[in-house]
């Protein structure tokens, strides 16, 4: 199976947004995004209770590592993942790996809230060899 995993930074992309979002309702192949909404964005920011948390270039070479070294690892090619594990998996050892290594950088207090929690992972499949189609 092929995943095409995202995820965001906490609080980075929320709901109803002007960069488009999904939601449970809208996570699945060719449905569409969510359309924007003012309303939505405000409320799931007041629902958050720490600051949005943004990569510099230190936190982003660490969590791009970490994905690197998780696909070694796991034995995934990295980018498109290939993996005979559902996608919440993958997605589960990517931010653990990134939490681990930025933990281990000590640039964060110790209870920062780094990840939204629910991710965009649409299965995909290869139409042609070079292109992923939904």
């Amino acid at each position: 199976m092929v995943y095409l995993i995202t995820f965001a930074c906490y609080g980075g992309h929320l709901h109803g947004g002007e960069s488009g979002s999904v939601d449970r309702e809208h996570n699945a192949p060719e449905t569409p995004i969510l359309t924007v909404d003012s309303m939505r964005p405000a409320f799931e920011a007041e629902l958050m209770n720490q600051a949005p948390y943004r990569l510099d270039q230190i936190r982003h070479d660490a969590v791009l590592e970490a994905i690197q070294e998780v696909c070694v690892h796991r034995g995934w090619v990295h980018t498109v993942v290939e993996a005979e594990v559902p996608p919440e998996r993958v997605m589960g050892d990517f931010k653990a790996y990134a939490s681990r290594r930025l933990n281990g950088m000590r640039l964060d207090e110790p209870n920062r809230k780094r990840w939204a929690h629910h991710t965009s992972r649409r299965p995909y499949s290869m139409s042609s060899p070079g292109r992923v189609t939904p």
